[in-house]
């Protein structure tokens, strides 16, 4: 991201009137290297590969701020690796972490990683250490530490099902697992800060919020992401759900939340009545059935209408619910950045 994208960014999450309403997109693994035109065996092990994609993406769309912006990610594997999952890779397929046990005494027992050399958190690292200077020579910088979420990565220790059970019959131990790993996460998003000082953001990735209810979520989503967002000073607070969102959203506030990227199940109006205004959108046509596979009028189609009727323009970045999916195509881009500079 460069300055001006990120001064922009600000100024959006302030409150301020911008007009045109900016367009932003979450694009990691999935997407780009089929875009490119490469594995994704290749985009994880090259470092070069992996920044000419990143960078190609930039060029091709100058006028769309790509969040985090040059993410130095391994799927779903970086976190989970660090406590010891089997990671599985493809030349395709996106690599997924396996499961440690179903039995929660056995991960409550599991030491809290070292941020500095466990798991596949140290290949984050010295990927931006090495494309660093790259990357400020085209104008950009690293400005997000980014992690997923406490429940996300427990879904992958433990397994999805088993962590519902747990929140419900198991809670003292539910909570030392959770606690665990936010105690994590806490210190690899400060060793990311202290890494690359450039950084003033936070994204955190967490689907499994949008799977849980009202008592659930005020019991395991907003102390843990509160104690995350408030152990620092950032300027911008990120959280991407593309789950169901509307249990978490009325307390995004509450846990330090200014931006959020969630389904396209849900309307702008209604996140903007159901946060009270007081976060910033960042959305919303369906990333799947329109931007992968509608044509260039579809989407800009879904994106006048997702803007349709609303009185108050302000907080919103222009995107789909949810990361840039696999197999969406450049002119189908072109189409919502041109419609959204019209809007």
């Amino acid at each position: 991201m460069n300055q001006s994208q990120w001064d922009l960014l600000l100024d959006v999450i302030g409150g301020k009137e911008v007009s045109p309403l900016p367009t932003g997109f979450i694009i990691d693994s999935p997407w780009l290297p089929g875009w490119y035109g490469i594995s994704t065996l290749d985009y994880f092990t090259s470092e070069k590969i992996w920044f000419d994609a990143n960078k190609k993406a930039i060029d091709t769309f100058p006028e769309a701020i790509f969040l985090p912006g040059f993410w130095a990610e391994f799927g779903m594997c970086t976190e989970p690796s660090a406590f010891g999952s089997k990671c599985r890779w493809g030349e395709v397929s996106l690599p997924h972490p396996g499961k440690i046990s179903s039995d929660i005494n056995i991960l409550c027992r599991l030491d809290k990683p070292d941020v500095r050399k466990d798991g596949l958190l140290p290949f984050v690292i010295n990927r931006l250490k090495h494309t660093q200077k790259q990357i400020e020579k085209i104008g950009h910088q690293i400005k997000f530490a980014v992690a997923r979420g406490p429940l996300n990565i427990a879904s992958f220790l433990f397994g999805t099902t088993e962590l519902m059970m747990a929140m419900m019959t198991e809670q003292e131990k539910c909570h030392k697992l959770i606690e665990l790993i936010t105690d994590f996460l806490t210190d690899w998003i400060e060793y990311q800060i202290k890494c690359f000082p450039t950084i003033e953001g936070i994204l955190l990735l967490d689907d499994i919020i949008g799977f849980i209810g009202d008592e659930q979520c005020r019991e395991y989503v907003v102390p843990y992401f509160k104690k995350i967002y408030g152990s620092f000073d950032a300027k911008v607070n990120f959280l991407h759900n593309d789950a169901p969102g509307l249990v978490c959203a009325p307390y995004l506030a509450e846990i330090g939340v200014n931006l959020f990227n969630f389904s396209f199940k849900h309307s702008i109006a209604e996140m903007k009545k159901l946060t009270s205004g007081k976060v910033t959108l960042l959305g919303n046509i369906p990333p799947r059935d329109v931007l992968k596979q509608g044509t260039p009028e579809d989407v800009a189609d879904a994106l006048k209408k997702s803007v349709e009727g609303l009185n108050d323009k302000t907080k919103i970045v222009l995107s789909c619910g949810g990361g840039v999916t696999q197999g969406v195509t450049t002119e189908n881009i072109i189409s919502f950045i041109a419609t959204a500079m019209t809007l």
